[in-house]
């Protein structure tokens, strides 16, 4: 029996301001903030995109930087980097992969963003590595 999976539901990043993360999430990256459940006795910020959600959770100190990430897919990666540029956001180029343009940026708290363009959809037939280590 499988569980049944069907998408992401929401991810979850630790900020260390809300005004700052506000103007991140809303202004720079664009997401559509809403409102949180009323049953929260907790800060937080909570953005919507397409059916998916973003909970920026407040607290004292940031993650310890690491590689761990959450990607972003835009339709117009060369418009993004321009986007990314014009907000004074530097934008980190990374290992390619077969049929996709990505880059990373980083939020106020240092929290890495996969900002991904699939050119064509990934087949692991194709350019897979054939592994799963």
């Amino acid at each position: 029996m499988s569980l049944g999976v069907t998408h992401i539901d929401h991810v979850s990043v630790l900020i260390t301001d809300l005004d700052r993360g506000r103007h991140f999430y809303r202004d720079v990256l664009g997401l559509k903030e809403i409102a949180k459940p009323r049953t929260f006795d907790f800060k937080a910020l909570w953005f919507e995109f397409g059916n998916q959600q973003l909970h920026l959770l407040l607290k004292p100190q940031a993650d310890l930087p690491s590689p761990r990430h959450f990607a972003l897919r835009v339709a117009d990666i060369r418009m993004a980097r321009v986007h990314f540029h014009k907000h004074r956001v530097e934008t980190r180029e990374t290992t390619l992969i077969p049929n996709c343009d990505r880059f990373f940026v980083l939020d106020p708290d240092d929290n890495r963003i996969e900002i991904i363009q699939w050119i064509e959809p990934y087949d692991p037939a194709k350019i897979g590595s054939g592994q799963f280590d």
